[in-house]
């Protein structure tokens, strides 16, 4: 029963591997304990029956003690058996012991070389994180500039519709204007035209009768007027004068002989009023025949 006992101590002491070397200097110890106690306790004797009485007197006091077997073989059998046992199991626990700190030490490192590869993965996480965010603060900087800008094009744009809504109006307003002027001067062309029918005849007429012709002055809005016939002593003799014709009225720029300035400007009023080209050509005419005569 102290052998189960011992053995049972054992096994559960040694189920802690941390504590294995402890446990087993206490098991040395109970075993030393245990060779001790048995070395020292009385083994159990065996029962004979009473002595029967002494059948002469000289029967010796030894003869009279009762017999002990201490069976030392069977204890030491026993003792055998339980060294060989206790020796295994020890032998069996340090195998244990140097298996499970092997394993242990595989462990450890296993879980620092896992400590260490995942210290590498969280650098490089980190170094991903900072790259995606300075990409992401990169990107929304372009993004609000991006915004600026289109809302620049979209102001611009929006600026340019306008003014084209406005040009187009202009070109609109032109475009009748210019219609309204080509159609005045189609009809002023188609009265002129009606009027040359006329006026070739008649200014045929005046130059017959006034004995004058027209010559260009060197200018485009001068005409220069030419006399014969003024003179009674010398028919052939001329007299001119140009016209100018560009403003909104008629003005005599020079003229041959010189004639008196408030004259030609009576005769200018009364042709500007009149817008008669006629009365201007027959008053310069008769101005020239009194200077010829004085």
């Amino acid at each position: 029963m102290e052998t189960s006992q011992l053995q049972v101590h054992c096994a559960t002491s040694a189920s802690t591997p941390q504590n294995i070397y402890t446990d087993q200097r206490k098991q040395l110890k109970t075993y030393t304990n245990l060779q001790n106690g048995l070395s020292l306790r009385p083994l159990p004797l065996h029962h004979h029956p009473p002595p029967l009485p002494p059948t002469s007197t000289t029967t010796s006091l030894a003869d009279s003690l009762p017999q002990i077997n201490f069976d030392f073989d069977s204890l030491r059998d026993r003792m055998s058996k339980f060294t060989l046992k206790f020796d295994a199991f020890i032998e069996s626990g340090r195998k244990r012991v140097l298996s499970e700190r092997n394993q242990f030490r595989l462990n450890v490192a296993e879980l620092q070389e896992d400590q260490r590869m995942k210290k590498k993965d969280i650098e490089i996480l980190q170094l991903k994180t900072s790259s995606y965010q300075q990409t992401i603060a990169k990107e929304a900087a372009e993004t609000r500039e991006m915004q600026q800008a289109i809302a620049a094009l979209t102001t611009q744009r929006d600026r340019q519709l306008a003014q084209r809504d406005n040009l187009k109006q202009q070109i609109e307003a032109a475009q009748r204007e210019i219609e309204e002027k080509l159609k005045a001067q189609r009809e002023h062309q188609k009265r002129l035209e009606a009027q040359a029918r006329y006026n070739v005849p008649e200014l045929d007429f005046w130059v017959t009768n006034l004995c004058m012709r027209i010559e260009g002055a060197g200018k485009e809005d001068r005409l220069k007027f030419v006399y014969t016939h003024v003179d009674e002593k010398d028919w052939e003799r001329e007299a001119w004068f140009e016209l100018a014709m560009g403003g909104r009225e008629y003005d005599v720029k020079h003229c041959r002989p010189k004639l008196e300035k408030d004259k030609v400007e009576r005769v200018l009023d009364r042709v500007n009023e009149t817008r008669e080209l006629v009365g201007l050509l027959k008053g310069m005419r008769e101005l020239f025949v009194e200077a010829m005569k004085s």
